[in-house]
């Protein structure tokens, strides 16, 4: 991963805030975006759940990656929670050379994303990016990315566009997640050969037998992969709502803990917000450390505020 610019290494090296008054009413309504990923719907569910006990509200408009990110470099956006890193980096770099965002938090480690066969296919042969261009006509000589525009799907075209590892005359199949996902389901009941976009944190790592292949550091970066994920704010809303930024500086996550959120949604049927209230009911210790130092909107004491809410 590339080093992170100095304003924001410098944004992650501040001490937090201790939020011991209450945010002015005009921090009381939080402009949120979501890509229409699951793992950034679930955390961005916990936060809505949350900051409603707190006084506050959640305004999370569904834009795709560059829209939103537009978005916070307009001021339209106060907070991001799914700054995947390295694979935004040119986001990144953008946003920093306009100085548009700073960084709260890490609140996500381990992640990883890369393509991914169903395991029967890797059985046959199939484990690394080199594998794929031999065994064209089983996949159809295609692969199943996300949504339009997202930074992933730009990496797996470029792969294409460049020729390497044979897939020259391959093309990328833009489509949503569950799309995509739908797709991979319908294949492996016949057990029938399908390379894809994979990451974790995400039930799918569950609900299928997969395998990530090798060989996509070019592209995807080491370890599979391998990323961080940030919550991104835009540049001087931590200081104007030095409340509401702790909490976000609070709010980390484990994949174990997102898969389970996203399991819910995606198996189960809950909107993210009752999937994160059922979450939280059965893991109520988390909260000591998600509203540390952290009032309402009105200035009363958060952890308080919350549990009486939610009825903990």
């Amino acid at each position: 991963m590339k080093h992170l610019a100095p304003a924001l290494t410098l944004a992650l090296a501040l001490p937090a805030v201790q939020a011991l008054a209450a945010d002015p009413e005009s921090c009381g309504t939080i402009r949120m975006s979501d890509p229409g990923w699951t793992d950034i719907t679930s955390t961005n569910g916990v936060a809505s759940v949350l900051l409603a006990a707190l006084g506050y509200e959640a305004d999370v408009k569904t834009l795709s990656v560059p829209i939103g990110y537009e978005a916070m470099k307009a001021g339209d956006t106060d907070v991001f929670l799914g700054n995947w890193m390295p694979a935004q980096q040119s986001f990144r770099d953008d946003l920093d050379s306009a100085q548009a965002a700073e960084v709260l938090v890490k609140n996500l480690t381990g992640a990883k994303f890369t393509l991914a066969v169903p395991s029967y296919v890797a059985e046959s042969g199939v484990s690394d990016f080199a594998d794929l261009a031999a065994r064209a006509e089983d996949f159809g000589s295609e692969i199943y990315g996300i949504e339009s525009g997202a930074p992933a799907n730009t990496n797996i075209q470029n792969m294409i566009d460049s020729g390497d590892f044979g897939l020259g005359d391959w093309s990328l199949v833009d489509s949503g997640e569950q799309a995509m996902l739908a797709q991979v389901a319908r294949a492996e009941r016949g057990e029938n050969a399908i390379v894809f976009l994979a990451w974790a944190p995400h039930p799918m790592n569950t609900k299928f037998d997969i395998t990530y292949l090798s060989g996509g550091d070019k592209y995807f970066g080491p370890d599979f992969g391998g990323a961080e994920v940030y919550t991104l704010s835009r540049t001087g809303w931590a200081g104007e709502c030095p409340n509401a930024a702790q909490f976000f500086r609070n709010l980390v996550f484990t994949i174990d803990m997102e898969n389970v959120l996203m399991g819910k949604i995606l198996d189960d049927g809950m909107s993210a917000e009752e999937a994160a209230q059922d979450w939280i009911a059965a893991n109520p210790a988390q909260l000591d450390a998600w509203l540390a130092d952290v009032t309402t909107l009105a200035g009363e004491p958060g952890l308080a505020a919350v549990k009486a809410e939610l009825g903990l």
